[in-house]
């Protein structure tokens, strides 16, 4: 682990994109600023923990549960062909609702 001591005011800087800056302190708390491109994810670090505590469950599904998914988006697209068909050919002979 780095440790660097800063002032009020002053920055750190990670590689060329990333900078954090000392804004205010409170107390025992400190405010920080961060720029950083918006592709890059940040997060207090019991957020972060939190999702990929849930990520983790979430890609715990069983073969029976993706087996069932997989049959259901299957049936799902092949009503939404037939159903796609149907209308195409309603409309192709003039009827409407």
């Amino acid at each position: 682990m780095l440790i660097l001591t800063r002032k009020l005011g002053e920055s750190i800087t990670i590689g060329d994109d990333i900078k954090i800056t000392i804004l205010e302190f409170q107390g025992k708390q400190v405010k920080l600023g961060i720029i950083a491109p918006k592709d890059i994810e940040i997060h207090r670090e019991e957020v972060y923990e939190k999702i990929q505590a849930q990520n983790r469950e979430a890609s715990k599904v069983s073969k029976h549960e993706l087996a069932e998914a997989a049959k259901k988006w299957k049936y799902g697209a092949e009503g939404l062909r037939l159903q796609g068909k149907f209308t195409t050919k309603r409309e192709a002979i003039g009827e409407t609702d």
